[in-house]
């Protein structure tokens, strides 16, 4: 009896020893605490003003894109916060507990960076496409076999709307990968088709008539004229290319540009007696050539009156 009174005597002894030394080092750690709330105070005041300017950076840095400014936004409040963290733990003396979980932090951001390795590329590839400015909305692009009107540009795809009227969502690690021709960024484009003659034509005047015809359409420039070239032999005409520049607001505008060129040599070839050959196939029937049609059903008349 005397030895379970004396083991809980001694158990009570250490408890309350304990206990004493608990409420000793809380009320060592009352100044901390106190330190703590202020830093927590004055933390979050300067935060705001912090954010502010980590704001106005953002928009002075990246105009009119909205999506890169959030993501800025989100990234410098997300540091401030974790700077603001570490500076209250330090306060609190638990560097061994911040040095833990920052190993933590760099296992689990490696092992989370693999497992979505491919939304992080096309987060960075859209960042680095923002910064470049590669192109932007309203522009008219093709890539990755896509032609069409660029609708929108975030942080994850493309979005262009193609002329037949679908819109295709293109990662921008593609995009970014993958050639880009922009068609707006320089303001003008040039027309071009091909088109023939008859071998029986004056190629000079033909070229005159058709440069004038197109001349109203294209950009009066010296250094960019209208281009007329003779390209070749045809089987049944002489080709040729016509090139202009214009400078269209929209890609229908391009389009139609090229269609009325082609109305107007049309028709100055219908005025001035130019033809547009037809494709013309000559038939041979002699067995050594140059024998025609008329020629071998004579040749066979006789033949069969004479036997």
């Amino acid at each position: 009896m005397d030895n379970i009174i004396d083991q809980l005597s001694s158990s009570f002894t250490l408890l309350v020893s304990k206990l004493y030394l608990w409420v000793d080092r809380v009320v060592l750690s009352v100044p901390n605490f106190i330190l703590v709330l202020v830093a927590l105070f004055i933390g979050l005041k300067l935060m705001k003003y912090a954010r502010r300017i980590v704001d106005r950076i953002a928009v002075k840095s990246f105009p009119g894109n909205v999506s890169v400014q959030n993501l800025v936004n989100n990234v410098g409040s997300v540091f401030l916060y974790i700077v603001l963290f570490i500076i209250l733990l330090t306060i609190l003396g638990l560097e061994g507990p911040i040095t833990t979980v920052l190993a933590s932090a760099g296992v689990a951001g490696l092992a989370l960076g693999l497992a979505l390795q491919d939304p992080l590329m096309n987060l960075f590839s859209g960042i680095i496409m923002s910064v470049k400015h590669v192109f932007g909305i309203g522009d008219f692009i093709e890539s990755n076999g896509y032609v069409g009107v660029v609708q929108e540009v975030s942080l994850k795809s493309t979005v262009i709307r193609t002329l037949s009227g679908e819109e295709v969502n293109i990662p921008n690690k593609l995009v970014l990968q993958s050639p880009v021709k922009n068609f707006t960024t320089n303001g003008v484009r040039r027309v071009e088709f091909t088109c023939g003659v008859s071998y029986a034509d004056n190629l000079e005047e033909v070229k005159k008539v058709a440069m004038a015809a197109v001349r109203s359409l294209a950009i009066d420039s010296v250094e960019r004229p209208v281009e007329f070239i003779y390209t070749g032999f045809g089987e049944s005409s002489i080709d040729f290319q016509i090139r202009f520049w214009t400078n269209p607001d929209t890609v229908w505008q391009f389009l139609d540009a090229k269609s009325m060129a082609i109305m107007k040599v049309k028709t100055a070839f219908d005025q001035h007696s130019i033809t547009i050959p037809f494709p013309i196939r000559t038939l041979d029937f002699g067995i050594k050539g140059g024998l025609q049609l008329g020629e071998s059903i004579g040749s066979n008349t006789i033949a069969k009156s004479s036997s």
